[in-house]
């Protein structure tokens, strides 16, 4: 032992001195080189190569051979036998060795401080949160205590970033050892990174995810612009020529959840890259989706804690949802792997590095294959970045850089031994596995007697004394040493009780006390017995013990919850499916000029209204009685703000260039809540803090689609404006520094942003080839050519007037008027400007500028000829759109069928969609209700929602389902505090708090939360 000690110190200095030879040496120069074989090993050389009873030769810190030959003269022999040798892991998303920025001063919040232009000093981006120019390496400084700490869980190198901006630069590839930087740095410039979050930027925009996203395109514009016209009038711009020079790196998105993965790789498709996407723990939940991507995958270990819920009201407030997710979270690498999806493991998200290998083997009982989890922590995260030429496998050439273990290293009973890095041994576990487990003969000799016992051996910790009893025993081996104390009385224990194998003094009658010294398969030492008589002993190896099956891959607990879709406990197994529908003997409020029909067969084929009539052939259809009910088309909600992550981009007056479909959320409960009101088509719109907003999207409720599949294919797209309180700002606390501050100061942002599109047009027709293209600017033009529609937030009849006025003037119409709470009073100029107008029923005075609002005003605007639309703007209004309807007859005398069509044939023709829903047609989308009563009565539930022929909401089994959801919530809980009983570690509970946005909010004000378990009720 002592000449091994001797010879790897000289070597270790000897790499040190070769190895920097440009650095001066402070003292005598010695160049021996490091030079070891190890022998006997069960060599894994990758995840289809294993060689047994192997060599592993390496010298200055490349590996030179792996073969079964004996080791070579005058390299230091290493002794493996009964250890087996991996490729180090491989961690292609770390901070390793990079400061953690911070942010300094400023403020991103919508209502804290504004800042409008970056504060980074030099030639970069105009956006602090593009950081492109940024480069890993010349952050990079090796940090031994963090490399210990990863080097203990088994990595030898990582790529590491720095985790700040939405373009965050190039990392750099580093080995873990405790060398200087160019010593471990083995790729300067290994990978790019993106993100969706601005990070420590101040700068206010971007505020959402749909301004990121757009940021992003702006970026990957500018940069190709850049790139070819170099402009001296734009000047030097560092974060593009970064952008473009490292396009041609492996390109890695951190998105983090299952929508933002298929959003970062949407952007990815639209500019032809191929990101490498670092997800979260719910890709499972969508793996079709996830697999369409075609994407490789990094994924963290960082599953749900449990929560405590002792507390039956904290339990009340955690959703379903969280706690399945909670349960069905270590599953999603094992999802990948099933699904044939590339994938890396990472360490990030851990709150501790020390998780990583409870996690991972909790992951590997839940499905994860062995060979699956060794591919994805070495050959898979090296191949990816294109450093699989010098780790990521063990190969002649590649830096040796490699484990110890005591066997397979994916068993709970394994450990690892030792790290070398760059051909650099580091200690992990050297007592590892050198207590020599077995069963012994324990002979003891005091000057009168010889007693013998059997010694069986379970770890460093654990062993137990066998005389007559199994005896109570206390036992310690560090390979080196060996104490052992134990009593010849048995411990006595009530029935039922866990069996103690700790030494107590107290319950001994006779007690010996040995410690003696490991000589491998002997061991032997002194010791003395309970009257202090001294005596000897001797173990002598016997039998290995029998092993106990691994329970790395022991089965989890069943059932497990189910994955519907959307997950949600109201979700489906399957996605509804599109069918041949006879509603029979229905009263059918038509919306077309047959008006309401009697007794009437509604016939739905293929997605559409294929029959109306009496008696019709239902033809092997799926028949629904429909005899004293009433069959309407579906709702069309105008003005909602459901089923999106965020609704304003206000960092900016103008922001056309965003778009709310690229952050649609799918899993709202919304959707389902308001399916079971009626509502079958909903327009999304941008909220209202800006003049010009971002671009809308209209949506069909197709609970269980993905965000692609719940747009309305082929409808005409629409942009948000607004005016009044909420784009000047009135109620910012800070003070508005952002113009426009006055009404006349919007409509001069109008005027401008017209005139600068008008300009931007004359270019393009001019074939101006040197012309930057502007997103925001483009937005603007279509508007110009009538190819997108503005839908307008508006309330003062003076900027009403305004705003028709500047739309005139710029040769475009206000297709709708949204709110329009003082249309009454200028109503006769809607018509003649042509605007169709979208208004509350009876909401108002919840603002200055809303005192002169009149629950006639729908009635009046209609009585003058305008198309007049009921909206919500409020997610729980929009289950009672057709309450809302109704409140137009009490206020104004309007009939029963125009106050209808306001939330079915109107907002249809605003959206011009008539020729698709708001009535009952043959041709039209099958997007129809079946309601119980009178659908303008108070008492009117809906039974079926129907949307393209498919059966979205059924209310009877709406209430089947309530009731399996009481009976998943008890399972759940019950699971959740056996968990914490059972010893997991647990968090304070943390109620399910669900986003309600409104036309005011900000992402960053995340709305309204409303914390309940909401799956249990409607």
């Amino acid at each position: 032992m002592k000449k091994w000690l001797m010879a790897f110190g000289a070597a270790f200095m000897a790499t040190q001195l070769l190895a920097q030879v440009t650095y001066p040496v402070n003292g005598i120069a010695d160049e021996r080189s490091d030079y070891y074989a190890f022998i006997h090993a069960t060599i894994v050389k990758d995840t289809s190569a294993t060689v047994h009873d192997a060599t592993l030769v390496i010298r200055e810190g490349k590996i030179l051979s792996i073969s079964n030959k004996p080791a070579p003269q005058g390299a230091v022999v290493i002794d493996c036998k009964g250890q087996t040798i991996y490729p180090s892991f491989i961690d292609i998303y770390s901070d390793y060795g990079i400061p953690v920025p911070t942010r300094s001063g400023g403020s991103s919040s919508f209502f804290g401080p504004q800042q409008l232009t970056t504060h980074t000093k030099g030639p970069y981006a105009w956006n602090q949160a593009i950081k492109s120019e940024v480069n890993g390496v010349e952050l990079f400084s090796t940090d031994d205590k963090k490399a210990e700490s990863l080097r203990a869980q088994g990595f030898g190198a990582v790529v590491s970033h720095q985790k700040d901006g939405i373009a965050r630069g190039t990392g750099v590839a580093a080995l873990l050892s405790d060398q200087k930087e160019n010593l471990n740095v083995i790729k300067d410039k290994a990978a790019c990174f993106y993100s969706f979050s601005k990070g420590t930027s101040t700068q206010s925009y971007p505020t959402s995810m749909m301004g990121s996203v757009a940021l992003l395109r702006q970026t990957f514009l500018d940069a190709d612009w850049y790139s070819k016209n170099k402009p001296l009038k734009e000047g030097l711009n560092k974060s593009l020529e970064a952008w473009t020079q490292h396009q041609a790196l492996p390109q890695i998105f951190e998105a983090g959840d299952k929508w933002s993965d298929l959003r970062a790789d949407r952007i990815g498709d639209e500019f032809g890259v191929q990101y490498i996407i670092k997800g979260g723990d719910d890709e499972y939940q969508r793996m079709h989706e996830i697999a369409a991507t075609r994407a490789a995958f990094i994924l963290p270990l960082n599953f749900p804690e449990t929560q405590n819920i002792e507390d039956p009201m904290d339990a009340r407030f955690v959703s379903v949802s969280d706690m399945a997710h909670w349960e069905l979270a270590p599953g999603n690498a094992a999802a990948f792997e099933k699904a044939k999806i590339k994938f890396a493991l990472t360490t990030a998200d851990l709150k501790d590095v020390k998780n990583f290998w409870p996690s991972l083997r909790k992951a590997i009982s839940y499905g994860l294959s062995k060979n699956a989890a060794l591919a994805a922590l070495t050959a898979t995260p090296a191949s990816l970045l294109k450093i699989d030429d010098k780790v990521g496998s063990l190969a002649p050439g590649k830096t040796a850089s490699f484990l110890i273990t005591t066997g397979d290293i994916f068993s709970e009973k394994a450990s690892i031994v030792e790290n070398w890095v760059n051909g650099q041994r580091y200690d992990i576990n050297a007592k590892a596995g050198k207590e020599q487990a077995g069963q012994y003969k324990l002979t003891i000799k005091t000057q009168a007697t010889t007693e013998a016992y059997v010694l069986l051996v379970k770890s460093s910790s654990q062993a137990q004394i066998v005389g007559k009893d199994t005896l109570t025993t206390k036992f310690k081996s560090d390979g080196t040493l060996v104490s052992i104390n134990f009593s010849l009385k048995p411990t006595t224990k009530k029935s039922g009780e866990k069996k103690d194998t700790t030494f107590q003094a107290d319950q001994a009658d006779f007690l010996y006390r040995l410690s003696g010294v490991d000589y491998g398969k002997t061991w032997q030492g002194v010791g003395s017995d309970n009257k202090g008589q001294p005596l000897t002993w001797v173990a002598d190896f016997v039998k290995e013990n029998v092993t106990k099956k691994d329970t790395a891959k022991s089965k989890i607990e069943k059932p497990l919850a189910k994955v519907p879709f959307p997950f949600s406990p109201y979700g489906n197994e399957a996605l509804p499916q599109t069918e041949n529908i006879l509603i029979r003997n229905a009263t059918v409020w038509t919306n077309e000029s047959a008006g309401r029909l009697e007794a009437t067969d509604v016939l739905l084929k293929n997605g559409k209204i294929a029959a109306i009539g009496k008696s019709l052939a239902a033809a092997g259809a799926r028949v629904i009685d429909g005899t004293g009910k009433y069959l309407t088309p579906g709702i069309i909600d105008e003005h909602s703000h459901i089923a999106a992550f965020s609704i304003n981009e206000g960092a900016q007056s103008v922001t056309s260039e965003v778009r709310v479909g690229d952050n649609l959320n799918p899993d709202d409960i919304n959707i389902y809540r308001q399916l079971s009101g009626g509502v079958t088509t909903s327009h999304i719109l941008h909220g209202s803090a800006n003049t010009i907003g971002g671009q809308t999207q209209l949506i069909k409720l197709r609970w269980g689609a993905d965000d692609e599949g719940l747009k309305f294919k082929g409808a005409d797209p629409f942009i948000k404006f607004a005016l009044g309180e909420n784009v000047k700002r009135t109620a910012q606390p800070q003070g508005n520094i952002r113009f426009p501050d006055t009404r006349i100061g919007v409509q001069a942002v109008l005027a401008d942003a017209f005139q600068r599109a008008k300009d931007y047009e004359s270019k393009i027709k001019a074939g101006d080839k040197s012309l930057r293209r502007d997103l925001e600017l483009d937005a603007l033009v279509a508007i110009l050519n009538q190819k997108l529609f503005i839908t307008c937030h508006s309330y003062v009849q003076s900027e009403i007037l305004s705003i028709m006025a500047t739309a005139e003037q710029y040769g475009f119409k206000v297709n709708t008027l949204t709110h329009i709470l003082e249309g009454y009073k200028v109503a006769d100029a809607i018509r003649r400007h042509g605007a169709n107008v979208s208004t509350f029923s009876d909401w108002w005075a919840y603002k200055t500028e809303v005192q002169d609002a009149i629950p006639y005003n729908a009635a009046i605007m209609h009585k003058m000829g305008l198309n007049v639309c009921i909206n919500s703007d409020d997610a729980e209004m929009a289950r009672r759109l057709n309450q809302e309807a109704a409140k137009v007859i009490k206020y104004g005398g309007v009939s029963e069928d125009d106050a209808f069509k306001m939330i079915t044939l109107n907002p249809a023709k605003a959206l011009h969609i008539e020729d698709r829903v708001g009535s009952i047609k043959i041709g039209k989308d099958a997007d129809v209700v079946l309601w119980s009563d009178n659908p303008l009565s108070i008492y009117a539930k809906a039974l079926y929602t129907i949307v393209d022929g498919a059966v979205y909401f059924d209310l009877q089994k709406d209430l089947e389902k309530r009731k399996a959801i009481h009976t998943e919530r008890n399972r759940l809980v019950q699971k959740m505090l056996a968990a914490a009983k059972s010893g997991a570690p647990t968090v304070p509970a943390k109620p399910t708090a669900q986003v309600i946005l409104h036309c005011e909010d900000h992402e960053e004000q995340k709305g309204i939360l409303e914390i309940d378990s909401y799956e249990e009720k409607l």
